[in-house]
């Protein structure tokens, strides 16, 4: 779930002036992927990614106390005290992108106060890492990036090809695998996934590190079924 202006959108690629809005209601959305069985729920403050403090706290908060699966939340969260609040109302993890090259500090006293319960969010773009809402992209390699917080008690990195997000072209399953194959965190697929087919396929790379993928345009339009999804899934440990 996307959030931008109080509703849930799905943007092109990232860019903030190509949005698709999916619901003015995000806390009855929640609750209806809850309802089809969704095993976590994905909330980015789209908002709060550019202006780089995040916009729909409270907002996220009703969201995550909608729902009895956990949640995790992203986008705007550069300093401790907007951690402790968020992860003290609810939310199970939070996920730090830009924190993650411009503050390593806050990664590490993040991961000793509160192990596995923060996620690395790696942006990439041509195999360079994205920051501040997906506008900036710095000359580090994702993997490179990656292999910094070895080690530290990251839950998970959750790995976004932005060329591909939010376009329905299916994930970059090459990419994916080589930043899996590379780092002992468990890595979470994200961007792109249109089909059922893609599930099926990410499930081959599960034991190369992928435990999981993160879908959002693609059940919005239909394209794929979550219920389905899922159902296939439980045949690994992929969800």
């Amino acid at each position: 779930m996307d959030l931008k202006d109080g509703r849930c959108v799905r943007l092109s690629q990232g860019r903030m002036d190509q949005e698709s809005v999916y619901s003015e209601h995000p806390v009855e959305m929640a609750r209806y992927w809850e309802s089809k069985g969704a095993a976590r729920l994905h909330v980015v403050d789209l908002n709060g990614a550019v202006m780089g403090k995040p916009v729909h706290r409270s907002l996220i908060k009703e969201i995550s106390q909608s729902v009895q699966i956990p949640t995790e939340v992203g986008g705007g969260i550069r300093d401790l005290p907007t951690i402790e609040d968020y992860l003290s109302s609810g939310v199970r993890w939070v996920i730090l992108g830009t924190a993650a090259f411009q503050k390593r500090s806050l990664i590490e006293e993040a991961c000793h106060r509160f192990p596995e319960r923060v996620i690395l969010g790696i942006d990439a773009k041509g195999g360079k890492v994205a920051i501040q809402g997906w506008n900036e992209v710095v000359s580090l390699e994702a993997g490179n990036l990656t292999k910094q917080f070895e080690g530290m008690g990251l839950s998970a990195v959750i790995f976004t090809d932005i060329e591909r997000d939010g376009m329905g072209t299916g994930l970059n399953f090459q990419s994916t695998r080589e930043l899996a194959r590379s780092t002992s965190i468990p890595v979470i697929a994200s961007g792109g996934v249109s089909r059922i087919g893609d599930i099926e396929h990410l499930m081959e790379l599960e034991p190369d590190g992928i435990i999981g993928v993160i879908v959002g345009r693609a059940l919005y339009t239909g394209s794929l079924d979550l219920e389905e999804a899922i159902r296939i899934t439980r045949t690994s440990q992929l969800v």
